[in-house]
Parts: structure tokens; sequence; C-alpha cells
């Protein structure tokens, strides 16, 4: 499951709203809907996205956080390392190995630390 879909899941759960039921009002089919909450589909497109903050008729902060939690939601990423030191590419490999061995308060605290990391200016 992606952040995305955890998310995705608690406002329908929040609602009462079945999966079937909210497919037909953003027109998508069940299955895609299904697919996205589990992780299965990439990231909605901006349309689609759009169609599910207005259908659960979020505004603001609500809305921005949904957009972002679908940004960060790919669950099929690439990542390219051309150009950046061996032990760039090594991490990179590394985490792609070792990804299902991390458990839930090691990403966190992974996260966290990759968060803290200055913004590079690009040229």
């Amino acid at each position: 499951m992606t952040p995305f879909g955890e998310k995705l899941r608690d406002l329908r759960a929040e609602r009462g709203i079945s999966q079937k039921d909210m497919a037909k009002a953003i027109g998508v089919s069940a299955a895609y809907l299904s697919a996205l909450e589990h992780g299965k589909r990439g990231q909605p497109t901006w349309d689609k996205l759009q169609r599910i903050i207005q259908y659960f008729n979020i505004i603001w902060d609500e809305a921005e956080e949904l957009q972002r939690l679908a940004m960060i939601s790919d669950p099929r990423i690439t990542i390219d390392t051309g150009g950046l030191s061996p032990v760039v590419t090594e991490l990179a490999n590394l985490l792609a190995a070792k990804i299902r061995e991390i458990d839930t308060d090691m990403a966190k605290s992974l996260i966290q630390k990759l968060k803290t990391l200055p913004e590079k200016r690009r040229r």
C-alpha cells in the first residue's frame, strides 16, 4: 500500500463509502480504485486526483496533503544515479536490494534523516 492509497482508504472508511460507489461517482472502475489503494497502480492522473478531491469535498490543507501523498506514492520508482558518485550508486542499489527487509520504524528513521538534508540548488 502507498501513502496515497492508505489515505484514500481512510477517507472512504471515515465516510462509510464503498469502493464501488466511489468508483462510479468519479468515473473509474472499482478494480482501478482497489489497485490504487493497494499500491498496484501508479500515481493517479491530475484529473483523477482532482475528481477524488472534489468527491470528498476537501479543500486547502487537506487537498494539498492528498496531492503531496499522490506525488510520493509511485510504487515503482526508478533512481537515476548517472553522473553521481560510485558511493551514491551503491546506496541506491543497496536500498533497492534491501527494501523488503526495512521495517516501519527503520523506514521512518531513514525518512527523517533524508528530510534533514539541505535542498541542492539546480544550475
